[in-house]
C-alpha cells in the first residue's frame, strides 16, 4: 500500500530538432543562386550589345507602363519635369505669333507666279507656241527675264535693221498686257551677235542697232497694250553679251531681253536715274557694301550705249 501511495510519475515531452523547418535554407539559397544567374545573364547581354542597343535598353525601362502598353512618345521626348510624363506644371502656353513675309519675299513669290502663268502662257498660246524655242524665260537676281533669241530661219528683225517682222511684233503684242498683271517696273535690252557685215555709215554699228531693236519692241509692247510707265530704261549692249560664249556668230546672241525688275533692284535704278546713283555708289564703297563696285553684278545688261564703239553687225 505505503509503496503504491509514494510512486511518482514523470511525463517527458519529446524534442523535436527543428522539424519542417530543417530546410528552409536550401530554399533562400536557390532562390540566391536563380538571381546570380539572371545577374550575370544581363552582364554578359550588356557587354556584347551595341552602344545603341544599349540606349534602347535603357528607354525601355525608362518608359512609363501606360506608353509602353498603348504607345505614344517616349519619356525622353518629353519635356515635363516629372520623370515619366504627365503636363509640366511649371509650362504656361501663350499666342504665338506668325512672322509676316517680307516685302521681298512676296515680290519673288509674285514674279514666280507670273513666270508660272507666262509658262503656260506660251504652252497653251497658238502666238507663243510656234516660236517656244526661241523664247527663254528664267529668274535672275535683277528679277524675271524673259529673251526673245533669233534664228536663222526665224529673225526677229530685217537684216541690218531695227524693222520688227510680223512674227516678232505677233509676239510682243500678246505679251504686252500680261506684264501689266505685276506693278514691277521693266527693263528692255538689245543684243547683237559678233557678225561684222559693211552698210557704209560709220556713224551707225552695234551699239545703236542694239538700241534701235530695243526700243522697237517698246513701242510694239506699248501699241499691245502695255502701260508706257512700266519701262525704266531702254539700252543696247551691242555684242558685249553673248548667250553663247563659245560661238559668238550664233544667232541665239541676237536678242531682246525683257527684265520684269524685282523690289530691290527697282528701287537701285529708280534711284541712279533721279540722279542719286553717284551718292548711293559713294555710300556703299564707304561702308564696303556687297554693291559697291558699281552696279555690274546687280544689272549686267544695264551698261551705257556709247561705252563701246565696235563694228556693225546683224
Amino acid at each position: 500500500m505505503s509503496a503504491e501511495k509514494h510512486r511518482v510519475v514523470i511525463k517527458r515531452v519529446a524534442a523535436h530538432g527543428g522539424g519542417h523547418h530543417g530546410g528552409a535554407w536550401k530554399i533562400a539559397y536557390a532562390d540566391f543562386m536563380t538571381a546570380m544567374m539572371a545577374f550575370f545573364l544581363v552582364m554578359w547581354l550588356l557587354a556584347i550589345s551595341t552602344p545603341k542597343q544599349r540606349a534602347g535598353i535603357a528607354e525601355h525601362f525608362r518608359m512609363p507602363l501606360k506608353v509602353a502598353l498603348t504607345g505614344g512618345e517616349k519619356s525622353s521626348l518629353s519635356s515635363s519635369m516629372i520623370p515619366g510624363g504627365g503636363a509640366d506644371v511649371m509650362a504656361t502656353e501663350g499666342e504665338v505669333k506668325k512672322a509676316d513675309p517680307s516685302e521681298e519675299e512676296l515680290d519673288a513669290q509674285r514674279l514666280a507666279d507670273m513666270k508660272q502663268k507666262l509658262d503656260t502662257l506660251i504652252e497653251n498660246s497658238p502666238v507663243f507656241k510656234q516660236f517656244r524655242s526661241q523664247i527663254l524665260i528664267d529668274i535672275t537676281t535683277e528679277g524675271l527675264r524673259l529673251q526673245l533669241v533669233d534664228s536663222d530661219n526665224r529673225p526677229m528683225f530685217d537684216l541690218a535693221s531695227a524693222r520688227v517682222v510680223p512674227h516678232m511684233r505677233a509676239i510682243l503684242r500678246e505679251l504686252g498686257p500680261k506684264l501689266n498683271e505685276l506693278p514691277n517696273k521693266m527693263t528692255l535690252s538689245g543684243h547683237t551677235d559678233a557678225i561684222v557685215y559693211t552698210n557704209g555709215d560709220k556713224a551707225y554699228g552695234n551699239w545703236e542697232l542694239s538700241a534701235d531693236r530695243a526700243n522697237a519692241s517698246r513701242r510694239e509692247l506699248v501699241t499691245g497694250g502695255m502701260s508706257e510707265s512700266k519701262v525704266l530704261r531702254v539700252v543696247g549692249l551691242s555684242d558685249s553679251m553673248h548667250l553663247d560664249n563659245a560661238d559668238p556668230r550664233n544667232p541665239i546672241n541676237r536678242r531682246i531681253s525683257i527684265i520684269l525688275l524685282n523690289r530691290q533692284t527697282q528701287e537701285r535704278i529708280e534711284r541712279e536715274n533721279s540722279g542719286d546713283g553717284a551718292a548711293v555708289r559713294a555710300s556703299a564703297l564707304k561702308t564696303g557694301a556687297p554693291g559697291a563696285a558699281g552696279t555690274s553684278a546687280a544689272s549686267s545688261e544695264m551698261k551705257p550705249t556709247s561705252l563701246k564703239p565696235t563694228s556693225p553687225t546683224q
